[in-house]
């Protein structure tokens, strides 16, 4: 039913798992083939592609389903719908930024101190030129294909370039004086196909499983037996996504709690759980939650 075309490159690995979790495994014959496969009736066809090319060829209708981050959509103009953001990226969970940067020991504190004519160097040059001429600033903008960093001061007076973490920029002494665009990981669709309630309702059921994949991670289910006693006591310190499932055990001889919380408060809270009163914990890995 659908053509799935998902990005090469920085976001290929974030993405292989993603879908490895949400039980939609993508099968291809090596690390470097570009056709693969899902196991999955509503996806007819996966290719793999450049996250640069992938807006525009699901506006062009090559694709029904895509995976790019915003800052493709913008630089490319590409008439798509964005079914919702994918909290991933290449290396944590926090979105990209499409920044100006200039050399650490530059007087230039923001964009505003740019002089006209500015020598620009970036991979978005249409995204780059709008941002300057809303600025008002005429730039002098050459297309960057790689390295960006690199070239300032002797090429360029600044970049705009693309930073997770900002570390790469500071390695290269640089300091960030504006940002143009945060951009998140999106399912991306094409229009028609957006509007096709078949093809519609399928891209809603594949972005649940991708979303409940992405929200279990980092977290655990932790189950628990504790006597009438200390109820109150294990309840006032069990974190929850909403409000712990307690019910009673067989025979009144207690209850049986269960929550999901964040795996990094587990070596902290089983201890605490057990001085109040818990017994029997178990602690149990999620692959997908669905709210």
């Amino acid at each position: 039913m659908l053509k799935l075309v998902l990005p090469k490159g920085s976001l290929e690995k974030a993405t292989m798992e993603l879908f490895a979790d949400a039980d939609l495994q993508v099968n291809r014959s090596s690390s470097v083939d570009y056709k693969a496969t899902v196991d999955d009736p509503r996806i007819d066809e996966v290719r793999i592609l450049r996250p640069q090319e992938i807006p525009s060829y699901l506006s062009e209708g090559l694709f029904d389903l895509g995976i790019a981050g915003r800052d493709w959509v913008e630089e490319t103009s590409a008439d798509v719908v964005s079914l919702g953001q994918l909290q991933y990226s290449k290396a944590t969970s926090n979105p990209v930024r499409i920044v100006v940067a200039v050399p650490q020991d530059s007087p230039v504190q923001s964009v505003a101190d740019l002089p006209q004519g500015v020598r620009v160097s970036s991979e978005y040059p249409r995204l780059t030129e709008r941002f300057f001429a809303d600025k008002g600033i005429e730039a002098d903008i050459r297309l960057s294909y790689g390295a960006t960093e690199a070239k300032v001061p002797d090429i360029v007076d600044c970049v705009v370039d693309i930073t997770e973490t900002g570390r790469a920029l500071r390695a290269a002494g640089l300091k960030i004086v504006d940002t143009i665009l945060t951009s998140y990981t999106e399912l991306l669709a094409n229009p028609a196909s957006a509007a096709d309630p078949e093809k519609a309702h399928a891209m809603a059921q594949l972005l649940t499983l991708l979303n409940g994949s992405l929200e279990a991670r980092g977290k655990v289910l932790v189950k628990l037996n504790v006597g009438g006693a200390d109820l109150d006591k294990v309840i006032e310190i069990i974190p929850s996504m909403k409000a712990p499932t307690v019910n009673e055990l067989y025979g009144g001889g207690g209850y049986a709690v269960e929550t999901v919380v964040p795996k990094n408060q587990i070596n902290r809270l089983i201890p605490a759980l057990v001085d109040a009163g818990a017994s029997d914990i178990l602690e149990l890995p999620l692959s997908k939650i669905v709210h």
